[in-house]
């Protein structure tokens, strides 16, 4: 089998081949870094790359298997890991240059269960500093454009995990989601992304983890690989007060695209009031309501009232990032990136009472969702309401759809994303489509809290039908 060849196998393919010994590791492995190596100064995609670790790692795992060992889920698996999640003896920058050098002394706890489950991790993917907006680009690397198109973003903040997942530079990856940062460059590159029920995964390193609305999440091209990856992770954890006692059924039995959606009621709805949609978003949207009605769902409009959450979102993560990178700024403000700063500033004003009440409407925000899946299974969405902007893009520039701009980027682009992370329901982006350009468009589906075997069965089923695994960015393999 040839290098491409391997890196065109999902996940669950290429474990079922390591474990057969059809391949080994260090061959995989290879396969991986010489499409890491030839489409980085393209494409981006990593801060910081580990070939000589790596390829020790694949010999270790193939050293394994020839002894007889049990191989672990993910087995032999190169695994990229987003630039904001500790590992062990890894730079991990944070996309800053106040870090460049940091080189932490243990593992996230997400990471680690990913290396005792087998994976090899081989390099960290870029994100803007400290993973503050919707795209990837930071001073301490530059830009990283989409897997399609070299003259559009990637989305973020998750942009090198998506962007290298598009391309076949490795089967797995680790992303964050803290507002949309693992679905919107998901749905930007055309794979699949997960942002799991608050407390599926543990998360190990944010300061509040009370008050969290952020998670460590997987990022591959299938579903059936997603949850092989979310399999490894899960579980509780001391460190994260929202994992204990949270339940891991079988998501690999779930995420099997059999049977229907016979029975399912599924609420849906284009855009919240007010908030635009492109035209090839909207088509892609009705003709993916059509493959889930094919499915044999009941389809119910909503109109998208009360999830509104971007007074809710500033009070909260504007002061969220003030806390922790305010006295930074204070100190060395000049080396990082420009939109952050403003983001800082947009938080001078809120007092300790608008922060309260900003968490009372996080609750009433949980309630009107819970309220929503009285009468619904899952809720049904456009990830975002274009594909992926020009290159070019910033954070405050206008974004323009359809020929009108639009004077603020994020409650405009991706107002579905952010309430779902913090009301703590799972919810996952899916390729559904194409623009006529040949852009990647996403379709969200959101499930019942700590429903996520049901929402990947259902992602499974919607994926199938889709038909879209065996299309490739032309980059991948040029």
């Amino acid at each position: 089998m040839t290098l491409d060849a391997l890196r065109r196998r999902t996940a669950v393919e290429l474990r079922a081949m390591l474990v057969s010994r059809e391949i080994s590791a260090v061959e995989l492995m290879q396969a991986v870094l010489a499409a890491a190596e030839r489409l980085q100064p393209s494409h981006n995609a990593f801060i910081t790359l580990a070939p000589e670790a790596a390829l020790a790692g694949a010999r270790a795992a193939d050293a394994a298997l020839a002894a007889g060992e049990a191989p672990g889920l993910l087995h032999g698996l190169p695994c990229g890991v987003k630039d904001i999640v500790n590992t062990a003896g890894l730079r991990t920058t944070f996309g800053s240059l106040l870090q460049a050098e940091n080189v932490p002394t243990e593992d996230a706890v997400a990471a680690a269960r990913l290396r005792r489950a087998g994976a090899v991790i081989f390099g960290k993917t870029t994100t803007p500093e400290y993973g503050a907006k919707c795209l990837t680009d930071a001073p301490l690397f530059g830009r990283t454009p989409n897997a399609w198109s070299l003259d559009h973003t990637s989305g973020g903040s998750s942009g090198g995990s998506a962007v290298a997942t598009a391309l076949g530079i490795g089967p797995i990856s680790v992303a964050t989601d803290g507002g949309g940062s693992t679905r919107i460059p998901a749905a930007c590159n055309g794979v699949v992304g997960l942002k799991q029920s608050l407390g599926t995964i543990p998360h190990s390193q944010v300061p509040d983890a009370f008050g969290n609305y952020t998670y460590v999440t997987p990022m591959t091209r299938d579903v059936a690989s997603t949850a092989l990856m979310l399999q490894a992770m899960a579980g509780p954890h001391p460190s994260d007060p929202w994992s204990v006692g949270a339940p891991v059924p079988d998501y690999l039995a779930a995420a099997r695209p059999e049977g229907d959606l016979t029975g399912r009621r599924m609420l849906f709805c284009a855009a919240p009031p007010g908030k635009p949609i492109s035209a090839a978003m909207q088509a892609a949207f009705e003709a993916s309501l059509a493959r889930l009605a094919d499915l044999g769902a009941e389809l119910i409009p909503f109109d998208g009232a009360g999830l509104d959450v971007e007074p809710i979102w500033r009070a909260i993560n504007h002061t969220t990032w003030r806390a922790r990178f305010g006295p930074m700024a204070e100190s060395d403000g000049a080396r990082m990136t420009p939109s952050l700063i403003r983001q800082l500033a947009l938080a001078q004003d809120v007092s300790g009472v608008d922060y309260q009440q900003a968490m009372f409407d996080r609750a009433a925000l949980f309630r009107r969702v819970q309220d929503l899946f009285e009468g619904a299974d899952f809720l049904v969405t456009p990830t975002l309401s274009r594909a992926a902007p020009g290159i070019g893009q910033d954070l405050f520039d206008p974004l323009e759809i359809d020929g009108v701009a639009y004077p603020d980027m994020r409650p405009n682009w991706f107002p579905w994303c952010m309430p779902f992370n913090l009301t703590g329901h799972p919810a996952i982006s899916l390729p559904c489509g194409f623009t006529p350009e040949g852009l990647p468009l996403g379709l969200q589906i959101v499930g019942r809290f700590r429903e996520d075997a049901a929402l990947l069965r259902t992602a499974a089923l919607f994926e199938a039908a889709t038909g879209l695994l065996d299309r490739w960015p032309e980059a991948a393999f040029a």
